[in-house]
């Protein structure tokens, strides 16, 4: 059975389990708003709210981008930018196709590149910032963009980052939206919302697919109402 619920994460704050020295530490981070259309299981469909982010394109394989981008960007929010500004760390951490800048939302993100392409690695903008008042990098290669609003289908999964697995759950959410009649509107995201000390069964990753057509909505709310029948 789907449902419509609204997820507000400006103000709800996400638990993020981080396992250090076996003990559990557990860190409020802000989230971009999203309403959730429908929901069956681990699939969802949502509306993404705009918001900003800060990113960076590195060239790097599909198991090490994250991590190459990850760290000029902890720079930037750890006040290497030109107000010497702390930032806030949010999740989760994007990653998209260096070759096609799509818009990317919640997590560390990341999709399949061409050979060559590389990958872009992106961290959300705290909701209290706007273009006008974000502070700007220090680092040329980072950059500030304001993502618009956009539809998204997300598959929830746990477990470890490697490649296999992101292509397996990228493979069931692209063959679900076939079934539902859904056209993809860019290539897939990999969002990632955990630290890399958190042990796999506690990590929270989504493969992320942009939809296109103004059907969007209509297509979900028939589907939902078809489960409750």
């Amino acid at each position: 059975m789907m449902t419509l619920r609204i997820k507000h994460g400006r103000d709800g704050l996400l638990a993020a389990m981080l396992l250090l020295a076996g003990t559990g530490v557990a860190l409020a981070i802000e989230e971009p708003d999203f309403t959730v259309l429908s929901q069956e299981g681990r699939f969802e469909l949502r509306a993404m709210a705009p918001h900003l982010v800060a990113e960076i394109t590195v060239d790097a394989t599909f198991g090490n981008a994250a991590n190459r981008g990850f760290r000029p960007l902890v720079r930037y929010i750890s006040g290497a930018n030109r107000s010497q500004e702390k930032i806030s760390m949010t999740a989760p951490v994007t990653q998209a196709p260096g070759g096609e800048r799509i818009a990317m939302t919640a997590p560390v993100a990341q999709s399949t590149a061409e050979q060559g392409e590389g990958y872009v690695v992106s961290f959300v903008i705290p909701a209290r910032y706007t273009l006008e008042t974000v502070p700007l990098p220090a680092d040329p290669r980072i950059t500030i963009r304001e993502v618009p609003s956009e539809i998204v289908a997300v598959l929830r999964y746990r477990g470890t980052w490697g490649a296999r697995r992101y292509a397996a759950r990228e493979a069931e959410l692209l063959e679900r939206l076939a079934r539902q009649g859904l056209q993809p509107a860019g290539p897939s995201r990999w969002a990632r919302y955990n630290s890399p000390f958190s042990l796999p069964p506690f990590r929270r990753n989504e493969v992320i697919i942009p939809l296109a057509g103004a059907g969007i909505l209509q297509a979900g709310a028939a589907k939902g109402a078809a489960d409750r029948c």
